[in-house]
């Protein structure tokens, strides 16, 4: 059964704040345990989602991403971090950075596991569930695929930082400013769907075998 805008819009609007959500209180966790109280003072190692929503990151484009029936897209307010307070900032951002995406993969397990329940529940309950399940899955692979991109700002972008030797990863971070806008370019001229479609197979035929 087709749903209809309103009912893709409540199927999808828990699993998509739940994983910006944990995704950058992941983020702040990690940088306070390696040293940085920039989140933790800012009071953003919350899994409050009001303090992560983003009004147009959050809530519009991935509300219209849906309703155009494109590859999920959007963001939070990223998290705070000074990785200059980190105890060993080069290294140590690798594992801030990519604790957004582990915490996505984690988060498309848990869904996962949901969808299998849904097969043994009631069904009056099997079908949203199964629904919420389904829209779980997949926004966790697109953050998870999406943030491992190794393009600046995004999380894959500061662990090829990370990784590069110095000379090399000052260079790269250069890209930064203009991050963004290449991602929205790749993203309306469908460029991005095509890169992550594949790796999200990929990385979903992983899940349904090691589960």
């Amino acid at each position: 059964m087709e749903l209809t805008i309103i009912q893709k819009i409540a199927v999808y609007a828990l699993p998509v704040i739940f994983a910006i959500t944990v995704h950058e209180a992941a983020h702040g966790y990690v940088a306070k345990y390696f040293g940085d109280m920039t989140a933790f003072n800012a009071g953003r190692i919350t899994l409050n989602p009001l303090k992560h929503i983003d009004p147009f990151g959050t809530v519009l484009l991935p509300a219209l991403t849906i309703m155009l029936g494109g590859i999920l897209f959007g963001w939070a307010k990223p998290v705070p971090v000074d990785f200059g307070r980190l105890r060993n900032p080069k290294k140590d951002m690798l594992w801030v950075a990519a604790a957004g995406p582990a915490s996505n993969f984690v988060m498309a397990v848990f869904w996962v596991l949901a969808l299998k329940y849904a097969a043994f529940a009631p069904d009056a309950v099997a079908y949203p569930v199964s629904l919420m399940a389904e829209a779980g899955i997949k926004i966790n692979l697109v953050l998870m695929v999406l943030n491992l991109l190794p393009l600046p700002p995004l999380d894959g972008g500061r662990i090829a930082v990370s990784l590069l030797p110095y000379r090399l990863a000052r260079s790269f971070a250069r890209i930064e400013p203009y991050g963004f806008v290449i991602l929205i370019v790749l993203l309306f001229t469908g460029v991005l769907g095509k890169i992550l479609q594949p790796l999200m197979s990929i990385v979903g035929g992983l899940l349904s075998n090691l589960l």
